[in-house]
C-alpha cells in the first residue's frame, strides 16, 4: 500500500483533487495573510505629532462615560480634543460630561435633541462630531469602551506616515468566566485576525468603530456615509468599503492600543449582535465578497471530501496526514497570533473552537433579517 496514492480521474480521484486543492487554499490563506500579520513589526514612534480629535458618540451612557471618559482624557499626547456627541439621551449623560469639562478644557460637548422622526443610529451623531472637529486627524472610540493605556493615542497616530489616511486598531472584549465569553473572544479575535491581515496585505475591507482613525478630509472626500445613510449600521465597515484602498490603510496591534469592551452575558444578546453585524455584508465590494467567501467554501469542500475519501481504505494515510498538517499549522500560527492579540488562554482550545465557530456562524448569518434596522 503506497502512502501517496496514484491519481486517477474517477470520482474518487476527482474528490482527492478537490480535497488537496481545498487544503492548499486553506494553507495559502494562513501563510499569505495570518502569518504576515504575525510577523508584523510595530511602527516606530515619531517625535512630532499633529493634533487629534477624539469623537465619542453616546446614548444613555452615563455610567460608562463616568468610568471611561477619564481614561481618554488622560492620554499621553501633546495636543488633542475630545468631543462627546450626546445622541438623544434621557439619562444624566449631559451632567457627567459637563462636570468633566470643568477640569478638562479640551473636552467639548454636542447634544442632539430628541427627534421622533429620526431613527437611532451612529452615523448622524458621528457626522455631527466630525463636522465639529477642530483637527484633521479623527480618532474614534465608543462610550462603553476604554483604551488599555495612556499610549493609545500616541501609538495609533504614529501610523500616519507617507500616504496613510486610515489607521485600523483592535477592539477585544474583556476576559470573563464561561464558554460564552470564550466564544465571543474567539469570534472577535478571529475576525480581527482576518481584517487586520487583509489590510496588511493591502486588501482592507473593514474595521471596528470603537478603535479606528481617519482623516477628516478623507471622510468628506467620500461624502461621509451618504451612500449608506439608509442602513443604520456600517459606520465602520461600509465606510471602509468607500474610503479604504490598498496603500492608504495602516494597522496597529500594540497591546497598549487595544480598546476593551464589555462582552454580552447571554447567548441571545450575542446572537442578536452578530446578526446586526451581518446586515452590512451584502454591501461589500465584489472583490471583498470573493476573498472572504473563498475561505469558508474551501473549508466545506475540505471537510466533505475528507469524509468521502475515508471510505476508501487505501487513501486514509495521506488524507489524514494532510488534514492533520493543515490543523497543526493553523493551531501553531493562529495560536501565536492569538497570543500576540492578548488571547493566550484561547490557544489550547483553538482546534475545537474553530470547528464550533465554523458550524454556528452560518446559522446566525442565514437567520439574519436584513430588513431589520441595526442599532448601536
Amino acid at each position: 500500500m503506497n502512502f501517496i496514492p496514484e491519481i486517477s480521474f474517477d470520482p474518487v480521484g476527482i474528490t482527492f483533487l478537490v480535497f488537496c486543492s481545498a487544503v492548499f487554499i486553506q494553507l495559502m490563506y494562513l501563510f499569505v495573510f495570518h502569518l504576515r500579520l504575525l510577523l508584523h513589526k510595530r511602527t516606530k514612534e515619531r517625535i512630532n505629532f499633529d493634533p487629534v480629535t477624539v469623537i465619542i458618540c453616546a446614548r444613555n451612557e452615563e455610567d460608562n462615560l463616568f468610568k471611561n471618559l477619564p481614561k481618554v482624557l488622560s492620554q499621553n499626547y501633546p495636543k488633542f480634543e475630545v468631543i462627546v456627541v450626546n445622541d438623544q439621551s434621557v439619562d444624566d449623560s449631559r451632567h457627567i460630561v459637563q462636570a468633566y469639562m470643568k477640569k478638562h478644557p479640551n473636552l467639548k460637548y454636542i447634544e442632539l435633541e430628541r427627534n421622533k422622526h429620526r431613527k437611532f443610529g451612529k452615523k448622524v451623531p458621528l457626522t455631527v462630531g466630525i463636522k465639529g472637529a477642530s483637527y484633521e486627524r479623527i480618532l474614534l472610540i465608543d462610550a462603553d469602551c476604554y483604551p488599555a493605556s495612556d499610549q493609545w493615542m500616541r501609538k495609533m497616530m504614529a501610523n500616519y506616515h507617507k500616504d496613510k489616511e486610515i489607521v485600523v486598531g483592535y477592539g477585544p472584549y474583556e476576559k470573563q468566566k464561561g464558554w460564552l465569553n470564550k466564544m465571543i473572544r474567539f469570534d472577535t479575535t478571529s475576525i480581527a485576525a482576518t481584517y487586520l491581515s487583509f489590510a496588511k496585505n493591502r486588501k482592507p475591507y473593514m474595521a471596528v468603530g470603537r478603535n479606528m482613525s481617519y482623516l477628516k478630509s478623507t471622510f468628506f472626500k467620500v461624502n461621509g456615509f451618504k451612500k449608506h445613510y439608509h442602513i443604520q449600521s456600517g459606520d465602520d465597515d461600509l465606510f471602509m468599503q468607500d474610503a479604504a484602498r490598498g496603500k492608504n490603510v495602516g494597522i496597529e496591534i500594540n497591546p497598549e492600543t487595544f480598546v476593551y469592551s464589555h462582552p454580552n452575558t447571554s447567548w441571545k444578546d450575542w446572537v442578536k449582535q452578530k446578526q446586526r453585524h451581518f446586515t452590512t455584508a451584502s454591501h461589500y465590494r465584489l472583490i471583498n465578497k470573493i476573498l472572504l467567501g473563498i475561505f469558508p467554501v474551501s473549508m466545506i469542500l475540505m471537510l466533505f471530501s475528507f469524509i468521502i475519501l475515508l471510505i476508501s481504505f487505501e487513501w486514509w494515510p495521506f488524507v489524514i496526514s494532510l488534514l492533520g498538517f493543515r490543523y497543526l499549522m493553523y493551531w501553531l500560527i493562529n495560536g501565536l497570533l492569538f497570543k500576540k492579540l492578548g488571547e493566550k488562554d484561547l490557544i489550547i482550545w483553538f482546534p475545537i473552537m474553530e470547528m464550533i465557530h465554523f458550524v454556528i456562524m452560518p446559522f446566525i448569518f442565514y437567520s439574519t433579517d436584513r430588513r431589520e434596522p441595526g442599532r448601536w
